[in-house]
């Protein structure tokens, strides 16, 4: 039998052959020019379309897409055993970094336009108008889920301040980073923050074999051990969403299309963000099964605990505060984006020009406005609804690429089986998953999904073949 170190060792390895080789295959497989040129030198404005340097870009994309996913999501998701493993390696190669790389290279292609409009325009009329609600809607909970998140994290450290303040303080900052030109804040202190995201990770990882104490334990593959009796089928494919897959990510890379002054440095910027969050969370997925014996399970169940508790015993006092302030940075460098985000959708379904701060005011106004007020709702139901709508996404943005591929004569089965196992995975959550309200039993939500996804994937075959 493997030991934990191996099977560790092994599923780094893999996911980095999976940038090098399934990375240059998914960009041959979708045909993208390399030697285009990109939208910040057609349509530089100082603002939203600014070139940077690659090593800038490829930072902030990492950050607008990890936030704590890769770690909550992990710690999260190792309760269900070595498992999750297999979903965090497979699913990131085959589905997630796929899903990133051919989000990005649609929007280059066409000056760096949102994945509403440039999905929509390949699923018809009333896909547009839907992803347009689906993606504000989901910027907007990203915003309000992290804001109280890190707000609550920072009154537990400063208690005299209320958590209603640091909600406030933490939006201002974001109400300036949605307005500001992208090169005045995030692009100056989101590497820094990068540096910090990145010493957590290979920190643990590399304490972790010193620290003395076993690796994984458990490395039975085929065992469900997690506590709360929850099926791996289809609930790892959800409770592990950054790392492996998230809709949101598609989102974040038209933002940083806009910024990159090569292409070809799309490939190792958009691939290799998502290879690099899915090596973020293997190493969290394997220190949770490490630590479960020494912490408890229960506590892998409260993450932000875990990370405190895990950092200080592999890293000490001063690792465990720098943990703490990861915990705190890394949702709020996925909220201020998720908000820029939000204002250039909504510029783009009204047609109003970014490059003035008057109009750039106007959008943003509304949309912090109704971040404050959403706020105000059960937070367990906006969880439950984001959580959805991040997946409901993913599905959308891979049927839609798999239209495109097909459209330009190309290989599509790359990108619409993963849409096709991704439409299962989100209808048989929705239908049995307690938290959604249905909780029917897993096997016929499983036959129900399998269902709607067969007929969806034979439509999206006969369009084929009637384009052709």
């Amino acid at each position: 039998m493997m030991t934990g170190l191996l099977i560790f060792v092994l599923s780094a390895l893999l996911l980095i052959g999976g940038y090098m080789l399934y990375g240059r295959l998914a960009e041959k497989v979708y045909g993208f020019d390399c030697n285009m040129t990109m939208p910040c030198e057609k349509l530089a404005d100082g603002v939203d379309y600014v070139a940077m340097p690659t090593w800038r870009v490829f930072m902030i994309q990492l950050l607008n897409i990890a936030g704590l996913g890769p770690v909550f999501g992990a710690l999260a998701g190792c309760l269900f055993g070595p498992v999750c493993l297999l979903w965090i390696v497979l699913g990131c190669i085959l589905a997630g970094a796929v899903h990133d790389l051919m989000a990005a290279m649609a929007s280059a292609e066409r000056g760096g336009e949102n994945l509403s409009e440039f999905i929509g325009s390949q699923l018809g009329k009333v896909a547009l108008y839907v992803l347009r609600g689906l993606c504000i809607l989901l910027m907007l909970l990203v915003g309000v889920v992290f804001t109280s998140g890190p707000a609550g994290i920072l009154h537990s450290m400063v208690d005299s301040i209320s958590i209603v303040w640091w909600c406030a303080l933490i939006l201002v900052y974001y109400f300036l980073a949605t307005i500001l030109p992208i090169d005045v804040i995030i692009g100056k202190i989101y590497p820094v923050f990068g540096l910090l995201f990145l010493f957590m990770a290979v920190g643990v990882s590399v304490a972790l074999p010193l620290s003395g104490y076993e690796i994984m334990p458990n490395t039975n593959f085929l065992k469900n051990v997690h506590p709360g009796g929850l099926s791996v089928w289809p609930m790892l494919f959800v409770t592990i969403a950054c790392g492996a897959i998230s809709g949101f990510h598609a989102t974040q890379s038209p933002m940083m299309v806009r910024c990159i002054n090569s292409a070809k440095r799309v490939r190792p910027v958009f691939y290799g963000a998502m290879v690099t969050e899915g090596l973020v969370a293997l190493v969290w997925a394997v220190v949770g099964m490490s630590f479960r014996d020494v912490i408890g399970a229960e506590t892998l169940l409260k993450p932000a605990v875990a990370v405190n508790q895990i950092c200080s015993i592999l890293l000490g006092p001063t690792g465990a505060l720098v943990a703490v302030l990861g915990v705190v940075i890394l949702p709020i460098t996925s909220g201020d984006t998720a908000m820029r985000c939000c204002r250039l959708m909504l510029a783009d379904v009204i047609h109003v020009p970014q490059s003035s701060a008057r109009n750039r005011l106007l959008l943003a106004l509304p949309l912090f406005a109704l971040v404050i007020v959403i706020a105000n709702l059960d937070f367990s139901v906006i969880w439950r609804y984001f959580g959805w709508a991040n997946q409901a996404l993913s599905c959308f943005t891979l049927w839609g690429l798999s239209v495109l591929l097909k459209r330009k004569g190309r290989f599509h089965w790359m990108v619409s089986l993963p849409a096709f196992f991704m439409t299962n995975v989100c209808i048989s959550f929705l239908l049995c998953s307690p938290d959604c309200l249905i909780g029917i039993s897993v096997g016929i939500s499983t036959l129900v999904a399998l269902v709607i996804s067969s007929a969806l994937f034979v439509c999206f075959l006969c369009r084929c073949r009637r384009s052709e």
